[in-house]
Protein backbone atom coordinates (compact mmCIF):
# COMPACT_ATOMS: atom_id res chain seq x y z
CA UNK A 1 0.00 0.00 0.00
CA UNK A 2 1.55 3.26 -1.48
CA UNK A 3 0.34 6.81 0.62
CA UNK A 4 -1.79 7.40 -2.28
CA UNK A 5 -3.80 3.97 -0.99
CA UNK A 6 -3.74 4.62 2.28
CA UNK A 7 -5.14 8.56 2.00
CA UNK A 8 -7.99 6.96 -0.27
CA UNK A 9 -8.60 4.40 2.19
CA UNK A 10 -8.67 6.97 5.40
CA UNK A 11 -11.10 8.99 3.42
CA UNK A 12 -13.36 6.62 3.05
CA UNK A 13 -13.23 5.29 6.49
CA UNK A 14 -13.86 8.67 7.55
CA UNK A 15 -16.93 9.51 5.02
CA UNK A 16 -18.31 6.43 6.00
CA UNK A 17 -19.20 8.31 9.72
CA UNK A 18 -19.19 11.98 8.63
CA UNK A 19 -20.60 12.94 11.71
CA UNK A 20 -18.31 11.29 14.05
CA UNK A 21 -15.26 12.48 11.95
CA UNK A 22 -16.78 16.16 12.15
CA UNK A 23 -17.31 15.90 16.25
CA UNK A 24 -13.80 14.18 16.73
CA UNK A 25 -11.96 17.40 14.70
CA UNK A 26 -14.44 19.72 16.25
CA UNK A 27 -12.11 20.38 19.42
CA UNK A 28 -9.09 21.40 16.90
CA UNK A 29 -11.44 23.48 14.78
CA UNK A 30 -12.08 25.37 18.08
CA UNK A 31 -8.41 24.98 19.52
CA UNK A 32 -7.01 25.70 16.33
CA UNK A 33 -9.27 28.95 15.60
CA UNK A 34 -8.70 30.58 18.98
CA UNK A 35 -4.67 30.65 18.66
CA UNK A 36 -5.14 32.59 15.93
CA UNK A 37 -8.28 34.75 17.16
CA UNK A 38 -6.70 34.95 20.51
CA UNK A 39 -3.37 36.32 18.89
CA UNK A 40 -5.01 38.56 16.84
CA UNK A 41 -6.97 39.99 19.44
CA UNK A 42 -3.89 40.55 21.54
CA UNK A 43 -2.07 42.82 18.57
CA UNK A 44 -4.91 44.69 18.51
CA UNK A 45 -4.80 45.49 22.20
CA UNK A 46 -1.43 46.12 22.33
CA UNK A 47 -1.91 48.07 19.44
CA UNK A 48 -4.71 50.16 21.20
CA UNK A 49 -2.40 50.55 23.89
CA UNK A 50 0.51 51.69 22.08
CA UNK A 51 -1.56 54.01 20.43
CA UNK A 52 -2.89 55.81 23.61
CA UNK A 53 0.57 56.29 25.16
CA UNK A 54 1.83 57.99 21.59
CA UNK A 55 -1.24 59.79 21.32
CA UNK A 56 0.16 62.00 24.69
CA UNK A 57 2.88 62.78 22.28
CA UNK A 58 5.15 61.19 19.91
CA UNK A 59 8.93 60.82 21.15
CA UNK A 60 8.12 62.64 24.01
CA UNK A 61 10.51 63.70 26.84
CA UNK A 62 9.61 65.65 29.59
CA UNK A 63 10.09 66.71 33.33
CA UNK A 64 9.91 68.98 36.06
CA UNK A 65 11.90 70.45 38.85
CA UNK A 66 12.03 67.16 41.61
CA UNK A 67 13.84 68.35 45.03
CA UNK A 68 16.56 69.96 46.64
CA UNK A 69 15.83 73.46 47.70
CA UNK A 70 17.01 73.84 51.72
CA UNK A 71 14.42 76.73 51.69
CA UNK A 72 12.08 78.90 49.77
CA UNK A 73 14.56 80.68 48.37
CA UNK A 74 17.08 78.03 47.03
CA UNK A 75 13.66 76.59 46.10
CA UNK A 76 12.61 78.90 43.77
CA UNK A 77 16.20 79.19 42.12
CA UNK A 78 16.11 75.94 41.17
CA UNK A 79 12.75 75.75 39.31
CA UNK A 80 12.78 75.15 35.53
CA UNK A 81 12.63 78.64 33.49
CA UNK A 82 11.79 79.97 30.60
CA UNK A 83 15.58 80.62 30.13
CA UNK A 84 16.18 76.91 30.86
CA UNK A 85 14.00 75.88 28.31
CA UNK A 86 14.94 78.29 25.40
CA UNK A 87 18.90 76.79 26.33
CA UNK A 88 17.45 73.50 25.52
CA UNK A 89 16.36 74.42 22.17
CA UNK A 90 19.60 76.17 21.74
CA UNK A 91 21.55 73.37 22.60
CA UNK A 92 19.84 70.19 21.01
CA UNK A 93 19.30 72.16 17.78
CA UNK A 94 17.90 69.47 14.96
CA UNK A 95 18.39 66.65 16.99
CA UNK A 96 14.59 68.23 18.44
CA UNK A 97 10.83 69.01 16.93
CA UNK A 98 10.22 71.33 19.40
CA UNK A 99 10.73 72.08 23.21
CA UNK A 100 7.74 73.89 25.20
CA UNK A 101 7.24 74.97 28.44
CA UNK A 102 4.05 74.97 31.13
CA UNK A 103 2.94 77.78 33.77
CA UNK A 104 0.01 76.11 35.71
CA UNK A 105 -2.20 78.08 37.73
CA UNK A 106 -5.93 78.35 38.41
CA UNK A 107 -8.79 80.92 39.17
CA UNK A 108 -12.67 80.39 39.85
CA UNK A 109 -15.13 81.31 37.25
CA UNK A 110 -18.93 81.24 37.12
CA UNK A 111 -20.32 78.31 35.03
CA UNK A 112 -24.13 77.62 34.86
CA UNK A 113 -24.66 79.53 37.65
CA UNK A 114 -21.62 78.33 40.24
CA UNK A 115 -18.38 79.10 40.70
CA UNK A 116 -15.61 76.23 40.26
CA UNK A 117 -12.03 75.94 39.67
CA UNK A 118 -10.66 76.23 36.04
CA UNK A 119 -6.90 75.46 35.22
CA UNK A 120 -4.83 78.33 34.02
CA UNK A 121 -2.07 77.26 31.36
CA UNK A 122 0.43 79.29 30.55
CA UNK A 123 2.05 78.07 27.31
CA UNK A 124 3.81 78.63 23.74
CA UNK A 125 3.10 78.44 20.29
CA UNK A 126 4.99 74.87 20.49
CA UNK A 127 2.57 73.50 23.02
CA UNK A 128 0.19 72.23 20.75
CA UNK A 129 2.21 70.51 18.46
CA UNK A 130 4.46 68.97 20.96
CA UNK A 131 1.21 67.62 22.93
CA UNK A 132 -0.64 66.86 19.86
CA UNK A 133 -3.61 69.28 20.67
CA UNK A 134 -6.60 69.25 18.47
CA UNK A 135 -8.01 72.54 17.55
CA UNK A 136 -11.68 72.27 16.84
CA UNK A 137 -12.64 76.20 16.54
CA UNK A 138 -10.78 78.97 16.09
CA UNK A 139 -6.83 78.78 16.58
CA UNK A 140 -4.00 77.97 18.50
CA UNK A 141 -1.76 80.23 20.48
CA UNK A 142 1.11 81.30 18.04
CA UNK A 143 4.11 83.53 18.03
CA UNK A 144 2.84 86.57 17.78
CA UNK A 145 0.81 86.06 21.18
CA UNK A 146 4.11 85.59 22.99
CA UNK A 147 5.63 88.96 21.33
CA UNK A 148 2.56 90.79 21.92
CA UNK A 149 1.57 89.55 25.70
CA UNK A 150 -1.80 89.44 23.93
CA UNK A 151 -4.91 88.52 26.15
CA UNK A 152 -6.33 85.43 24.46
CA UNK A 153 -7.27 82.35 25.44
CA UNK A 154 -8.09 78.93 23.89
CA UNK A 155 -10.29 76.49 26.41
CA UNK A 156 -10.98 73.01 26.39
CA UNK A 157 -13.65 71.25 24.39
CA UNK A 158 -15.70 70.55 28.12
CA UNK A 159 -15.41 74.22 29.18
CA UNK A 160 -16.42 75.68 25.43
CA UNK A 161 -19.70 73.50 25.87
CA UNK A 162 -20.52 74.36 29.65
CA UNK A 163 -20.34 77.95 29.14
CA UNK A 164 -21.53 78.55 25.27
CA UNK A 165 -22.96 75.10 24.54
CA UNK A 166 -20.99 74.58 21.62
CA UNK A 167 -16.81 75.09 20.51
CA UNK A 168 -18.32 77.19 17.60
CA UNK A 169 -20.28 79.49 19.97
CA UNK A 170 -17.65 80.24 22.15
CA UNK A 171 -15.33 81.85 19.57
CA UNK A 172 -15.42 85.63 20.35
CA UNK A 173 -16.61 85.16 23.68
CA UNK A 174 -14.66 87.04 26.69
CA UNK A 175 -13.40 84.92 30.16
CA UNK A 176 -12.37 86.95 33.30
CA UNK A 177 -8.86 85.61 34.50
CA UNK A 178 -7.36 86.84 37.27
CA UNK A 179 -9.66 90.29 36.86
CA UNK A 180 -8.76 90.10 33.28
CA UNK A 181 -10.50 89.83 30.12
CA UNK A 182 -9.36 87.56 27.81
CA UNK A 183 -11.33 86.77 24.27
CA UNK A 184 -11.56 82.97 23.38
CA UNK A 185 -10.06 82.41 20.31
CA UNK A 186 -9.93 78.58 19.87
CA UNK A 187 -11.31 75.46 21.09
CA UNK A 188 -8.89 72.08 21.53
CA UNK A 189 -9.39 69.00 22.90
CA UNK A 190 -6.41 66.62 23.37
CA UNK A 191 -6.17 63.62 20.77
CA UNK A 192 -5.95 61.21 23.11
CA UNK A 193 -7.57 61.86 26.61
CA UNK A 194 -5.36 61.41 29.37
CA UNK A 195 -8.36 61.72 32.97
CA UNK A 196 -6.63 64.15 34.40
CA UNK A 197 -3.26 62.46 34.57
CA UNK A 198 -1.68 65.24 32.67
CA UNK A 199 -1.87 68.86 32.70
CA UNK A 200 -4.72 68.74 30.88
CA UNK A 201 -8.20 68.68 32.72
CA UNK A 202 -11.81 69.13 31.35
CA UNK A 203 -12.00 72.76 32.61
CA UNK A 204 -8.64 74.15 30.72
CA UNK A 205 -7.76 77.65 29.24
CA UNK A 206 -4.79 78.02 28.07
CA UNK A 207 -2.95 81.82 27.74
CA UNK A 208 0.19 82.80 26.32
CA UNK A 209 3.79 81.81 28.83
CA UNK A 210 4.26 85.62 29.62
CA UNK A 211 1.17 86.57 30.09
CA UNK A 212 0.83 83.39 32.72
CA UNK A 213 4.08 84.44 34.69
CA UNK A 214 2.45 88.08 35.29
CA UNK A 215 -0.03 85.83 37.69
CA UNK A 216 1.82 83.88 39.46
CA UNK A 217 4.17 84.69 42.65
CA UNK A 218 7.63 82.78 41.05
CA UNK A 219 8.38 81.58 37.36
CA UNK A 220 8.22 77.68 37.38
CA UNK A 221 7.60 75.87 34.21
CA UNK A 222 6.33 72.07 35.20
CA UNK A 223 5.93 70.43 33.76
CA UNK A 224 8.01 70.94 30.08
CA UNK A 225 7.65 68.82 26.95
CA UNK A 226 10.27 68.15 24.60
CA UNK A 227 9.65 66.30 21.45
CA UNK A 228 12.62 64.16 19.93
CA UNK A 229 13.07 64.13 16.55
CA UNK A 230 13.92 60.92 16.50
CA UNK A 231 12.81 57.55 18.16
CA UNK A 232 15.80 56.02 19.10
CA UNK A 233 17.40 59.56 20.34
CA UNK A 234 14.71 59.92 23.28
CA UNK A 235 16.89 58.28 25.79
CA UNK A 236 19.81 60.17 25.07
CA UNK A 237 17.97 63.59 24.77
CA UNK A 238 16.50 62.56 28.13
CA UNK A 239 19.79 62.14 29.52
CA UNK A 240 21.24 65.40 27.78
CA UNK A 241 17.80 67.89 29.17
CA UNK A 242 18.74 66.32 32.58
CA UNK A 243 22.25 67.26 32.55
CA UNK A 244 21.65 70.80 31.34
CA UNK A 245 18.95 71.23 33.82
CA UNK A 246 21.93 70.44 36.26
CA UNK A 247 24.41 72.89 34.76
CA UNK A 248 22.24 75.52 34.82
CA UNK A 249 21.25 75.45 38.85
CA UNK A 250 22.70 74.60 41.81
CA UNK A 251 24.41 70.80 42.48
CA UNK A 252 21.99 70.08 45.07
CA UNK A 253 19.16 70.58 42.86
CA UNK A 254 17.24 67.28 41.07
CA UNK A 255 14.98 66.93 38.26
CA UNK A 256 12.53 64.49 37.36
CA UNK A 257 13.44 63.83 33.67
CA UNK A 258 11.47 60.97 31.98
CA UNK A 259 10.23 59.68 28.75
CA UNK A 260 7.40 57.29 27.20
CA UNK A 261 9.87 55.05 26.46
CA UNK A 262 9.92 53.29 29.18
CA UNK A 263 6.09 52.77 29.46
CA UNK A 264 6.09 51.87 26.08
CA UNK A 265 8.84 48.67 26.77
CA UNK A 266 6.57 47.75 29.42
CA UNK A 267 3.41 47.90 27.52
CA UNK A 268 4.84 45.67 25.04
CA UNK A 269 6.33 43.48 27.76
CA UNK A 270 3.20 42.98 29.41
CA UNK A 271 1.06 42.53 25.71
CA UNK A 272 3.62 39.80 25.09
CA UNK A 273 3.54 38.01 28.30
CA UNK A 274 -0.69 38.15 28.20
CA UNK A 275 -0.27 36.92 24.48
CA UNK A 276 1.93 34.11 25.32
CA UNK A 277 -0.09 32.68 27.92
CA UNK A 278 -3.28 32.86 26.03
CA UNK A 279 -1.75 30.85 23.27
CA UNK A 280 -0.76 28.33 25.54
CA UNK A 281 -3.97 27.62 26.68
CA UNK A 282 -5.47 27.37 22.77
CA UNK A 283 -2.04 25.23 22.41
CA UNK A 284 -3.85 23.23 25.81
CA UNK A 285 -7.22 22.98 23.82
CA UNK A 286 -5.62 21.47 21.32
CA UNK A 287 -3.81 18.83 23.09
CA UNK A 288 -7.07 18.21 24.91
CA UNK A 289 -8.82 17.89 21.78
CA UNK A 290 -5.63 15.68 20.60
CA UNK A 291 -6.76 13.41 23.48
CA UNK A 292 -10.47 13.30 22.20
CA UNK A 293 -8.92 12.11 18.87
CA UNK A 294 -6.66 9.54 20.57
CA UNK A 295 -9.65 8.48 22.54
CA UNK A 296 -12.06 7.93 19.54
CA UNK A 297 -9.59 6.25 17.45
CA UNK A 298 -9.03 3.86 19.60
CA UNK A 299 -13.00 2.99 19.64
CA UNK A 300 -12.55 3.25 15.79
CA UNK A 301 -9.68 0.25 16.07
CA UNK A 302 -12.41 -1.51 18.52
CA UNK A 303 -14.63 -1.76 15.86
CA UNK A 304 -13.36 -2.34 12.83
CA UNK A 305 -11.14 -4.95 14.53
CA UNK A 306 -12.54 -7.63 12.02
CA UNK A 307 -11.85 -5.13 9.14
CA UNK A 308 -8.01 -5.25 10.51
CA UNK A 309 -8.00 -8.80 10.68
CA UNK A 310 -9.27 -9.19 7.33
CA UNK A 311 -6.95 -7.18 5.36
CA UNK A 312 -3.89 -8.42 7.43
CA UNK A 313 -5.39 -12.33 6.34
CA UNK A 314 -5.03 -10.98 2.75
CA UNK A 315 -1.22 -9.92 2.76
CA UNK A 316 -1.59 -6.49 4.30
CA UNK A 317 1.61 -5.39 6.30
CA UNK A 318 1.57 -4.16 9.86
CA UNK A 319 3.34 -0.99 8.30
CA UNK A 320 0.61 -0.90 6.03
CA UNK A 321 -2.16 -1.00 8.74
CA UNK A 322 -0.20 1.57 10.98
CA UNK A 323 0.21 4.08 7.75
CA UNK A 324 -3.57 3.85 7.08
CA UNK A 325 -4.92 4.77 10.80
CA UNK A 326 -2.35 7.15 11.60
CA UNK A 327 -3.67 8.70 7.78
CA UNK A 328 -7.34 8.72 9.49
CA UNK A 329 -5.67 10.59 12.64
CA UNK A 330 -3.86 13.16 10.60
CA UNK A 331 -6.74 13.79 8.23
CA UNK A 332 -9.10 14.42 10.77
CA UNK A 333 -6.40 16.79 13.02
CA UNK A 334 -5.52 18.82 9.50
CA UNK A 335 -9.11 19.09 8.52
CA UNK A 336 -10.34 20.21 11.56
CA UNK A 337 -6.69 22.30 11.73
CA UNK A 338 -7.82 23.98 7.85
CA UNK A 339 -11.39 24.45 9.15
CA UNK A 340 -10.44 26.36 12.40
CA UNK A 341 -8.05 28.42 10.18
CA UNK A 342 -10.35 29.72 7.79
CA UNK A 343 -13.06 30.57 10.94
CA UNK A 344 -9.74 32.13 12.69
CA UNK A 345 -9.20 34.50 9.72
CA UNK A 346 -12.59 34.98 8.64
CA UNK A 347 -13.54 37.18 11.89
CA UNK A 348 -10.67 39.99 11.77
CA UNK A 349 -11.67 39.90 7.70
CA UNK A 350 -15.25 40.31 8.35
CA UNK A 351 -14.67 42.92 11.16
CA UNK A 352 -12.11 44.54 8.65
CA UNK A 353 -14.77 44.35 5.21
CA UNK A 354 -18.29 45.52 7.50
CA UNK A 355 -16.60 47.73 10.30
CA UNK A 356 -14.25 49.27 8.55
CA UNK A 357 -11.94 48.76 11.06
CA UNK A 358 -8.19 47.25 10.04
CA UNK A 359 -7.51 43.79 11.87
CA UNK A 360 -3.81 42.33 11.51
CA UNK A 361 -3.51 38.94 11.02
CA UNK A 362 -0.48 37.00 12.72
CA UNK A 363 0.55 34.72 9.74
CA UNK A 364 2.72 33.27 12.42
CA UNK A 365 -0.14 32.20 14.41
CA UNK A 366 -1.58 30.93 11.68
CA UNK A 367 1.72 28.38 10.82
CA UNK A 368 2.24 27.27 14.27
CA UNK A 369 -1.88 26.49 14.53
CA UNK A 370 -1.42 24.42 11.53
CA UNK A 371 2.04 22.86 12.53
CA UNK A 372 0.44 21.74 16.36
CA UNK A 373 -2.71 20.49 14.60
CA UNK A 374 -0.52 18.11 12.60
CA UNK A 375 1.92 17.29 15.33
CA UNK A 376 -1.40 16.37 17.41
CA UNK A 377 -2.83 14.37 14.94
CA UNK A 378 0.50 12.16 14.73
CA UNK A 379 1.38 12.17 18.38
CA UNK A 380 -1.96 11.15 19.17
CA UNK A 381 -2.86 8.96 16.20
CA UNK A 382 0.11 6.97 16.71
CA UNK A 383 -1.56 4.89 19.76
CA UNK A 384 -4.63 3.64 18.39
CA UNK A 385 -2.92 2.98 14.67
CA UNK A 386 -0.13 1.00 16.98
CA UNK A 387 -2.29 -0.94 18.17
CA UNK A 388 -4.42 -1.50 15.12
CA UNK A 389 -1.26 -2.92 13.54
CA UNK A 390 -0.44 -5.08 15.94
CA UNK A 391 -3.44 -7.13 16.44
CA UNK A 392 -3.28 -10.78 15.55
CA UNK A 393 -4.70 -11.18 12.29
CA UNK A 394 -6.88 -14.80 13.26
CA UNK A 395 -8.14 -12.90 16.94
CA UNK A 396 -8.94 -9.96 14.77
CA UNK A 397 -10.85 -12.22 12.43
CA UNK A 398 -12.77 -14.42 15.45
CA UNK A 399 -13.91 -10.27 17.31
CA UNK A 400 -17.17 -10.46 17.57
Amino acid sequence: MNVAEAFRFSLQSLRSNPLRTFLTSLGLIIGTASVILVVTISLVGRGMILDLIRGVGSNLVYGSYEAGGQNVANAQADFVKIADIQAIRNALGNEIVAATAVISDSDRIVINGRERDVAILGTDQYYGKVRRIVILAGRGLDASDMTLRTHVGVISEKLAQRLYTSPQLALGQTIRLHQLQFTIVGVFRERITTFGFSEVTEDTILIPLPVARDFVAYERIDPFYVQVKYAEDVPRVTTQVKAILQSRHRPGAKYDVENLKAILDTANKIASITTGLLVVVAVIALIISGIGIMNIMLVTVTERTREIGLRKAVGASRREVLAQFLTESVLISVGGGIIGILIGISVPIGVTLFAGVRIPISVLSILIAFLVSISVGIAFGMLPARRAAGLNPIEALRYE
